[in-house]
């Protein structure tokens, strides 16, 4: 399966024993964290003629041994007509599966365009589960990738939503539909050791963790935190954090984090 690119890159063959001993970096050292990023918002009119307002931002995903942007990931926010959030105010009975897939391929359309890969890039959007799960929906993504032009470069398809309830099994079938040489996947998960230990097994290139919800700022606070980090590189060959304080980008790394989108910073609106 394809990974995030940058020097914390792996390939499925890369994968063994070697690949879980984690650079380590200076604790005392420093690294600013800095790159514009775009974004764009289109409508969309759900089955029961709800309007949602769709947000993309295409924002930098740092390579943690560098210190450098390596790639781009398409961070989506869905609200109903109003501002209340879409997802979590309505709650996920008020869109279903075909609104879901609806927001994915519109997600696709738009994010690819926002992304702007050329034949070394690599860049993430996001998918619901619910869309992932079904051979509709796989099938769905996948021709309408292939219609855009089959955009070079590499796309890795972020997977959010339901992975908790899912079996493992299920997953690991779900995804291997998009390990392609083009393509590959990022399991989006609870931020719980527990969420990240049960996929071990799937065999995922990448866990990504939303580190808003994870208090990391006090010393005490990053003993948690840092305990979350190691339990997913332990499952997975690379992890992809969140919402990161920049600076905590050196301790992450040094609990094992290969990649992080960090929080604070702002949008260009085209």
């Amino acid at each position: 399966m394809t990974g995030l690119r940058g020097d914390a890159h792996l390939t499925q063959g890369d994968i063994d024993d070697d690949a879980r001993e984690w650079p380590r970096a200076p604790l005392g050292e420093r690294r600013a964290y800095a790159a514009p990023y775009e974004s764009l918002t289109f409508t969309l009119v759900t089955r029961a003629r709800r309007e949602l307002t769709v947000t993309l931002a295409a924002q930098p995903v740092f390579d943690l041994s560098r210190s450098v942007p390596v790639c781009r990931r398409i961070r989506r926010t869905v609200r109903h007509r109003g501002g209340e959030s879409a997802l979590a105010a309505l709650g996920r009975r008020t869109l279903e599966p075909m609104d879901l897939k609806r927001i994915d391929l519109q997600t696709l359309n738009h994010g690819l365009d926002l992304l702007h890969l050329g034949s070394d890039d690599s860049g993430v959007l996001p998918a619901f589960w619910r869309t992932v799960a079904s051979s509709g929906g796989r099938f769905a993504l996948l021709c309408a990738e292939l219609q855009h032009g089959a955009a070079p470069g590499t796309l890795l398809v972020e997977v959010m939503g339901g992975l908790e309830q899912a079996p493992p099994e299920s997953i690991g079938e779900a995804i291997s539909h998009f390990e392609t040489a083009a393509l590959g996947v990022i399991l989006h998960i609870a931020p719980d050791a527990g969420a990240a230990g049960r996929l071990a097994g799937v065999r995922a290139q990448c866990l990504a963790i939303d580190f808003a919800g994870v208090a990391h700022e006090s010393p005490r606070e990053w003993l948690g935190a840092a305990e979350l980090i190691a339990a997913a590189r332990a499952a997975c060959p690379q992890v992809l954090l969140l919402n990161l304080r920049p600076d905590r980008g050196l301790a992450a790394q040094a609990a094992g984090a290969t990649h992080a989108v960090f929080a604070g910073m702002e949008a260009i609106t085209i």
